[in-house]
């Protein structure tokens, strides 16, 4: 159902934006005006014209998705929703900025209906959006037809300058160019100015040269032209071959007489006296969170249309379902992110070398659950080889050839990061990406907006400690375990042999929200005592893997990763010497803490004799088990380049030297 181009109106729905942000900003006495004023038109155009969804139902899935990376614009967006009809009413955006609104700051994924990303961190919206599209093209190669198109929605995607400054949009942009994604449309607010001034201060590079150069094809448009606007977008609507890069020549703070085209538009409300002037010099009323009830009932009609669309849609989905059984089962398994019953029995039934590097036992369990879960794709930063993230049955993802479920990242970790979040926004795709742990640095923001917005990916980290032998210090992690334990809602597990491995994948397909798997490059002797339920072991984050031989324990040994195979044996040299000793095994501190207060004081509480933790890593969080007293066999420095056994016996990490540390 085409719409015909409304300019009188879309006219009317851009000064309807520019109002309440002004108003907005000024009532909150915070936040950025500028970019809502300069892209008003812009907003207008895609809510009032061009996007297709139905905002009653915010997570259709062949909905097009608008991802504003700029997120420091938020008003821009939430304007635009509350006028397209999603549940965001006019009293929220008179709460802009204020506790527990569904209008925060920067938008936030899952606070607010039609936010379809969180942003803020500039540069993250941008791989957002390529991992949507991408995700939507690898769906859209599985389940179209000849005779019905299930999906073939566009994700568009606002950003800003300093969007574009951040390496990581640079990454994202050349993959997606490698890959042709026809279905991705960035819209560049080029406004030419910066939080502290001229962006000529810090950037002269040829944007648009930089994406013709990345395969995009690129366009210049005056953005407060709508037919201008309309003749671009239409086109990629209808004939899109490759991304679409729009360069957008905006003005910052449109509108107003003193602060427009100027920084001092971008970061601070204008002022209730500049606030007035705009209106003024706008044709705006001067009443506060004004809509006009034209526009009001513009969106009302718009809603009725989006509305059938949707349930056209709906209807073809229920005949293809009909007409494609297997195929709709499999849809309706990565809608739901379904798992089956016996998946834990089934991971415990694979057989496994009794000696693993933690690598290839996730290898092993990572190529079982492609025979299991439709919905998971996984890729690696040029290290599958090394990493083990390979599905090896499955093809490589391709411009030709979107079917496959393997995705090469290439040498990109900060863009895979943030790609890896829209993958998983997409609501049908569980994604797992690989590099080693040193490496998490780079996607350490990317991970910290997964945690914070509770998408279900899955980290595969290896080359986990020091034991990764001559690489030496530069990829030797150490300060990494505590580093990523710090952050709120991603669960870190370090698993002692494999079948603690099994069982954080198990732990990590359930969560929602994100996991990291830190996984040893050397081999590691399967425990024995590793083998127990996921609810009597991994499930409960800690738990005790011997226990004590006497009513009170002599020492309490903690331990994560390889190290536990190193506490197994310091414990059986412990008890030849009349020691009892109670080691436990700490495969994810978060997990543990989530375990009511009865479960965890029976594993870590009371009188448990000289305590001490074991971890190849800083002793960073490790006292809230150990006590000041406890001791903590740990690392205070980098490590060095040599052989693992070599490093064992500089570091401490053998035996002997425990025993010499810890024995009263």
């Amino acid at each position: 159902m085409e719409r015909k181009l409304d300019v009188k109106m879309l006219e009317k729905i851009a000064s309807t934006i520019r109002g309440l942000s002004m108003d907005a900003v000024q009532k909150a006495n915070s936040g950025h005006p500028g970019l809502p004023m300069g892209c008003a038109e812009i907003g207008a155009y895609l809510y009032g014209h061009a996007l297709r969804h139905y905002p009653q139902n915010p997570r259709w899935l062949n909905r097009d998705r608008l991802v504003l990376s700029a997120g420091h614009g938020s008003m821009w967006l939430y304007s635009c929703l509350h006028l397209a009809g999603f549940n965001l009413s006019l009293e929220e955006i008179k709460r802009f900025r204020q506790l527990h609104s569904k209008t925060p700051g920067h938008p936030e994924f899952g606070e607010t209906d039609g936010v379809e990303a969180t942003t803020g961190p500039l540069g993250q919206g941008t791989g957002n959006a390529v991992g949507m599209a991408l995700g939507l093209k690898a769906v859209a190669s599985r389940f179209n037809t000849k005779e019905d198109v299930l999906f073939d929605a566009k994700v568009f995607c606002l950003c800003s300058d300093g969007d574009l400054m951040e390496g990581g949009s640079h990454e994202v942009a050349s993959l997606a160019g490698h890959l042709k994604l026809d279905n991705l449309i960035f819209i560049y607010d080029a406004n030419h100015i910066c939080l502290d001034g001229p962006l000529s201060e810090c950037s002269s590079e040829d944007t648009i040269g930089r994406f013709r150069s990345y395969g995009w094809d690129t366009y210049e448009v005056d953005p407060y032209d709508f037919q201008s606007l309309d003749k671009v977008i239409s086109k990629a609507r209808e004939n899109q071959n490759r991304p679409v890069f729009i360069l957008a020549h905006t003005i910052i703070g449109k509108g107003s007489p003193h602060k427009s085209n100027s920084h001092h538009a971008h970061g601070s409300p204008l002022g209730l006296e500049e606030v007035k002037l705009s209106k003024e010099n706008l044709g705006l009323p001067a009443e506060e969170f004004y809509v006009p009830k034209v526009v009001e009932s513009y969106f009302q009609q718009k809603l009725e249309e989006e509305k059938k669309i949707e349930a056209h849609w709906e209807e073809k989905l229920r005949l293809w379902a009909k007409a494609h059984p297997k195929l709709a089962a499999e849809l309706d398994q990565m809608r739901h992110h379904a798992l089956s019953d016996n998946l834990e029995q089934a991971l415990w039934a694979l057989q496994m070398k009794p000696s693993l590097a933690g690598r290839e036992a996730s290898h092993a369990v990572i190529n079982f659950l492609a025979t299991q879960l439709p919905g998971l794709y996984g890729g690696s930063a040029d290290l599958s080889s090394s990493d083990k993230t390979r599905m090896e049955q499955l093809p490589t993802l391709s411009s030709k050839d979107f079917t496959g479920r393997n995705i090469k990242f290439g040498v990109r970790e900060f863009g895979m990061g943030t790609i890896a979040n829209g993958l998983a926004l997409t609501d049908l795709i569980i994604p797992f990406v690989g590099t080693f742990l040193t490496f998490s640095d780079y996607m350490r923001n990317a991970m910290r907006l997964a945690a914070l917005s509770k998408l279900k990916v899955i980290y595969q980290f290896t080359h986990d400690s020091i034991f990764l032998g001559e690489d030496g210090p530069t990829h030797q992690p150490v300060e990494h375990y505590a580093a990523l334990r710090a952050m709120p809602h991603l669960h870190v597990f370090r698993p002692a042999d494999a079948n603690e491995v099994k069982m954080s994948w198990l732990a990590a397909l359930r969560y929602q929200g994100p996991s990291a798997l830190l996984l040893s490059r050397q081999s590691i002797t399967t425990l024995p005592a590793t083998e127990r339920p996921f609810a009597e072991g991994v499930g409960r984050g800690g738990y005790i893997l011997k226990k004590e031989k006497t009513q009170k324990p002599d020492y309490c040994l903690f331990a994560t990763g390889s190290e536990v195979s190193l506490a197994w044996n310091v414990a059986a040299e412990l008890e030849k010497r009349g020691k009892s000793v109670r080691l436990v095994s700490m495969t994810c501190f978060g997990l543990f803490e989530e375990q009511d207060a009865q479960y965890r004081h029976s594993v870590i509480g009371g009188d448990l004799g000289q305590r001490v933790s074991i971890e190849a890593g800083v002793d960073l969080g490790w006292h809230k088990y150990i006590g000041l007293e406890g001791i903590a066999i740990c690392l205070e420095s980098f490590g060095l380049s040599a052989p693992a056994s070599v490093l064992s016996q500089e570091f401490g990490f053998h035996v002997e030297a425990i025993l010499e540390r810890i024995l009263i």
